[in-house]
């Protein structure tokens, strides 16, 4: 009998191991990039194309801060709530936009899913394109939160104009890990759009 005490915790270590890492970062494709330059924590990055599913929100919403609900509303589509009950892949990172008038959350579409033809998403999920754009980031890790936000912010720009490089449009919040990742092992990243000249 003792044998069979241990053989049921460890299943259920592997089982929850495998659900972990099936789930993980490592696990889940990324919006490709072209890195350009780096120095530290800091990158400026050339990308293609992104295709974008959707969700915007009126600043002026309270749930506006947090995009109360838009990840589920981005994860059903996803799941199959479109025009062809059809399934796409997750990919990082989830992309959050806050404008003075209105935030949006965005999933980066597949390049698979987009080289077919992306289903129409029903109820508020929307397709949009960001056009290829160079993009000066600023990674860092923990659980976000606005202060913080704000001090990656302050630090990207400061970095930007010592690069004699020129912000334009809002700032972007991406995300790239599951929420049960450990604080210290997230992947945050702040991202301006760069004007070219």
């Amino acid at each position: 009998m003792k044998p069979m005490l241990w053989i049921i915790p460890a299943l259920i270590v592997i089982a929850l191991g495998f659900f972990f890492v099936s789930n993980s970062r490592a696990a889940t494709p990324t919006a490709a990039y072209k890195v350009i330059k780096t120095d530290g924590d800091f990158e400026l990055r050339a990308y293609e194309t992104l295709h974008l599913a959707k969700v915007t929100m009126p600043t002026s919403d309270k749930r506006s801060k947090n995009m109360d609900g838009s990840f589920m509303k981005l994860f059903r589509f996803i799941d199959g709530q479109n025009e062809r009950d059809e399934k796409i892949s997750m990919t990082t990172p989830v992309i959050v936009e806050r404008g003075e008038k209105e935030s949006s959350m965005s999933f980066v579409m597949p390049e698979t899913s987009v080289a077919k033809g992306l289903p129409t998403p029903k109820g508020e999920v929307k397709l949009d394109q960001m056009p290829p754009v160079k993009i000066a980031v600023l990674r860092f890790a923990g659980v976000s939160n606005t202060k913080q936000e704000t001090e990656k912010l302050a630090a990207l720009k400061a970095w930007m104009t010592k690069e004699k490089l020129t912000p334009e449009m809002t700032p972007l919040f991406a995300f790239y890990d599951p929420p049960w990742t450990l604080g210290f092992m997230r992947r945050n990243e702040v991202l301006l759009r760069v004007k070219e000249n």
